[in-house]
């Protein structure tokens, strides 16, 4: 027979019994959703390795681009500094230089220098006291064809 103390006992046991289960279901639903967060732990492990594989890869790219790159404002100072040497000098040369222009083509023959010495004169109207020396002569451009 059962007493009211039993009743009491027994529902108490099976208050402690529900209780202790449903504390087991929500361990067995942390134990799932800890290891949710290892195999996530464990994949951003394997992305960071990844990541610092690509940027050590990169490391030694960018340091020799930086590197190359460093000089580059002198170099390009440099170049400056050069094209104005260089148009200089071309300005110069140009200097002593003689454009003649209205000479029918090929009236100088094959020797240019000897066609200028006789033409000047003529052209001028001058007697030259010292003979006309040239260091180089010859035409610009190329010849026009004959219409």
């Amino acid at each position: 027979m059962t007493t009211p103390s039993d009743s009491r006992s027994t529902d108490a046991t099976n208050h402690i019994l529900q209780a202790i289960t449903a504390v087991g279901r929500h361990l067995e639903a942390m134990v799932l959703k800890i290891s949710d967060l290892s195999t996530a732990f464990t994949s951003i492990r394997a992305d960071i390795a990844r990541f610092h594989v690509t940027v050590t890869d990169l490391d030694q790219p960018l340091m020799t681009v930086e590197y190359r790159i460093a000089p580059m404002p002198v170099q390009d100072t440099e170049i400056q500094h050069l094209q104005a040497k260089i148009t200089d000098l071309e300005d110069r040369s140009w200097r002593d230089n003689v454009h003649l222009f209205g000479i029918p083509e090929l009236k100088e023959g094959s020797d240019v220098k000897a066609f200028l010495k006789n033409f000047l004169p003529e052209l001028t109207g001058l007697d030259f006291s010292l003979p006309l020396e040239f260091q180089r002569a010859h035409r610009m451009g190329p010849l026009h064809k004959a219409t």
